[in-house]
């Protein structure tokens, strides 16, 4: 392998930029999603949907809807039922303070007996076109008993509320804790000062460009069954699907995901409909297409976030943190989704320590559901929540304690020399520098003008303010052995196969997936890089069961740490295969056989062989030791991580608020991000500014809001505001790397810290904007409506009027 310490930068190599590669057919219009896929004998499919949020299903009258034009097929839970067809399952599994399992309802793929949601899937009709299904579907009379419905945290564990199961008793799913409880106590009865927060964690709806869609298909002669969807991760869809829901052997089950067009995590989960068209298809006999509307979306796409928590730090005379208390409920809709429970969880709580040296630490969830759209993980799964509500927190204890914001934190920080570091909250922490990405980040941020331009602002009539926050994150979850004790049903390897043909190019087969984030390029670089031959020799393929080995696909910001170390491991075994190829071809030892810049040389001499040469070779065994090597050069590898990688750095955002309208402006902001080995600076660059805009969003604009009868009120993009051009700031993205240190790539990731980092940063800076109003927290989203409220309804304006 390559020298990775000091690395040489080579043109479609590591720390190259080169254009990615696979936005040439996406702006050309060639890109290949489900919905461009039509099979032959394809019929369509619409599903039936509750309107209310939470009924007896009394019954489904299908007999005008199947005498309808083109109407092939009705399917109720009935149907399903009778088929014998499991439910929708969980991918992960909690165990409550007493040790008892977490509550698991059953979900099924068509609501039998209830329903439980507005959104919730009733019947699929199927015809020959989906205007034909669609009509059909209006002509089903379904008759529901309304039952009283929650929508709310608070709604679901009020006295006397009305179940969503009735085995879920006070809505309760698990009641979960981590950390030491007496420590934290004996902490807190001898602190200083105690700094207290309640912060809400808004509900927020993924909405990627492109809608879900699926399609399934039956070979009747082979036994045979194909599933086209929008998934970020296929195996692990085959796998649940195929094992729990259809009972379908994994290897008459391939599962294809071709492009696919953004999914921040509410496409890595398994579907109802994903199951539906699969089974539908064996049934009629013909392939069964579904395509999701935009307005359907909002009611059936996992929603993200949606935790309420009240957190407490008590501080020492010096501003040292002792400990920190933290009670956290978190929504899980009215089913499981496939990893809900692990989100505010391992997912959260194992961060509660952030970048920060407190002893002792105690985090307590409830898990709650609700007569809503389950909700699961969204980009940064539980790593936001935790951040923001740290961040926050941290501010107002510098308050309490009249400490500068920076000086806190830096009194606080984790030493590089303290690394690596245990927390009291189960992760061990293996690199970091947090000193050098605030240093960076101020700097760049110009942090010490800020007064200035905020006299200026002031001048104008504006309000100004600049707010910090300082993050770390766990990402590329393992290993597996651990995550499996703490209730993952699935391995978190990941795997490659490099596939080196005759002439030298390479083809990789990886588990991970790409729904956006250019793996085709940085992976193609990584291989370039350590091979030494072109960029453009490189060919990356993904997202077909049937053609890559067992992986488990891309969420986490996973994909590089894990699969890209997998292909690392790959490499490794063909260049030792080469040597030995290499040597024979010298006359040489394989000891003595150096690979380097895509050359096998002999030691201490001139002789070498051209890694093409080496290739032709394995595949052309004229000259070749067969008895001792056997042909062709193709290796797999599995990585099951030691450890998370632990991305972390610096956000700094500076925002402008008119008091006569409460309308804000981001006029700066500022990233530096520690994210290790930086493959791609170009990419990495348009990672975080697409992370810090979902943060902006999140911060300002977004709210999956529900009546009290568990009607959505933001269904449409005409009511769920997210972010547009005009909210998309002035960004200054920089890095300060220190390497993973278990990972042969050094690598740490880059997906999800701009989603991470930005909300406490834009929260910090409105409520430091405030602060002349007597302003200590406002919720998210800040929206103008929000903040003029607060400002014509502050104490300090109403005094001073």
């Amino acid at each position: 392998m390559n020298d990775m310490t000091n690395p040489v930068i080579i043109k479609g190599g590591i720390g190259d930029s080169p254009k990615r590669t696979e936005d040439h057919r996406f702006l050309s219009g060639r890109g290949r999603y489900t919905d461009d896929i039509n099979r032959p004998n394809q019929t369509h499919a619409v599903f039936k949907r509750s309107d209310v949020a939470h009924g007896i299903l009394k019954s489904v009258d299908t007999s005008a809807a199947r005498a309808m034009p083109g109407v092939i097929a009705v399917f109720t839970g009935e149907d399903i039922a009778k088929a014998g067809l499991g439910g929708v399952p969980c991918g992960w599994q909690l165990h409550s303070k007493d040790g008892s399992p977490m509550i698991e309802p059953p979900h099924p793929i068509l609501a039998q007996g209830q329903v439980r949601y507005v959104g919730d899937a009733i019947a699929m009709v199927i015809a020959e076109t989906a205007e034909q299904a669609k009509d059909a579907a209006e002509a089903l009379v379904v008759d529901i008993e309304t039952l009283p419905a929650v929508a709310t945290i608070r709604a679901a564990v009020a006295e006397g509320a009305p179940l969503v199961h009735d085995d879920a008793k006070g809505n309760i799913c698990f009641d979960w804790h981590i950390g030491d409880k007496a420590a934290v106590e004996t902490a807190f009865a001898t602190a200083h000062k105690i700094a207290t927060i309640d912060v809400v964690n808004n509900r927020l709806i993924p909405n990627p460009m492109e809608p879900r869609a699926a399609i399934g298909e039956y070979d009747q002669s082979s036994g045979e069954h194909t599933l086209y969807t929008t998934s970020q991760n296929p195996h692990v869809i085959r796998l649940l699907m195929g094992a729990f829901v259809l009972h379908i052997p994994e290897h008459k089950l391939r599962v294809v995901a071709p492009d696919v067009g953004g999914g921040f995590g509410a496409k890595i989960f398994h579907y109802i409909e994903e199951a539906a068209v699969t089974w539908a298809a064996t049934q009629i006999n013909r392939p069964v297409k579904w395509t999701c509307e935009r307005g359907e979306a909002f009611i059936t796409d996992a929603h993200g976030r949606d935790h309420v928590t009240h957190a407490e730090l008590a501080l020492a005379e010096d501003g040292k943190f002792l400990a920190l208390r933290v009670n956290t409920m978190a929504n899980m809709g009215a089913y499981l989704s496939t990893f809900a429970p692990s989100v505010p969880t391992y997912l959260s709580a194992t961060l509660l320590a952030g970048v920060y040296t407190t002893p002792a630490i105690y985090g307590e969830v409830k898990a709650v559901f609700t007569n809503t759209v389950p909700v699961d993980a969204y980009r940064g799964a539980g790593r936001p929540e935790t951040t923001f509500l740290l961040e926050r927190l941290v501010d107002v204890a510098a308050g309490v304690m009249g400490m500068d914001r920076v000086a806190i934190r830096r009194r606080n920080f984790i030493p590089i020399d303290a690394y690596p570091y245990q927390t009291p909250v189960a992760l061990m922490y293996d690199s970091g520098n947090h000193e050098a990405t605030l240093a960076r980040c101020m700097e760049l941020a110009d942090w010490p003008g800020f007064e200035t331009r905020r006299a200026e602002a002031a001048k104008r009539g504006k309000l100004r303010g600049i707010g910090m926050s300082t993050y770390l994150e766990a990402c590329g979850i393992a290993p597996s052995a651990v995550a499996g004790a703490l209730g993952a049903r699935a391995g978190l390897y990941e795997v490659a196969n490099i596939r080196v043909h005759p002439t030298g190019s390479v083809t990789v087969f990886t588990g991970t997936h790409s729904h956006g984030q250019g793996h085709e390029t940085t992976f193609a670089q990584l291989v370039a890089d350590q091979l030494g031959i072109p960029f453009e020799s490189v060919e990356v393929v993904h997202g077909d069961t049937s053609r890559i080995p067992f992986g488990m696909g891309t969420y986490g910001s996973r994909s590089l740490a894990v699969g890209g170390s997998a292909m690392v491991k790959a490499m490794d075994k063909i260049i030792a295969k080469g040597k030995k190829i290499a040597a024979h071809l010298m006359e040489a030892s394989p000891d003595d056989i150096e690979f380097k810049d895509g050359k096998f040389t002999v030691a201490g001499t001139d002789k070498s062989k051209a890694f093409a040469e080496v290739a032709i070779t394995a595949y052309v065994p004229h000259n070749y030791p067969i008895e001792e090597i056997e042909p062709g050069l193709d290796e797999t590898a599995f990585y099951d991580p030691k450890n998370f990688t632990f991305p972390g750095g610096c956000h700094i955002c500076e925002v402008e608020i008119d008091p006569e309208t409460g309308v804000l402006h981001i006029v700066n902001f500022t990233a530096v991000d520690d994210i290790g080995r930086v493959i791609n600076p170009m990419i990495v660059h348009g990672q975080v500014h697409g992370g810090v805009t979902q943060g902006i969003g999140q911060a300002l604009l977004e709210h999956a809001i529900y009546d009290e009868s568990g009607q959505l009120l933001s269904g449409s993009l005409m009511d769920y505001t997210m972010p547009r051009a005009d909210n998309v700031v002035n960004f200054h993205v920089g890095t300060e790397s220190t390497m993973c240190t278990h990972n042969p790539l050094g690598a740490k990731g880059v997906g999800e810290v701009g989603a991470i980092g930005s909300p406490p940063a834009v929260i910090n800076a409105v409520v430091d904007a405030l602060r002349d109003y007597g302003v200590t927290h406002v919720d998210m989203p800040a929206t103008a409506q929000k903040i003029w409220s607060i400002i014509h309804t502050a104490p300090a304006r109403m005094a001073a009027e």
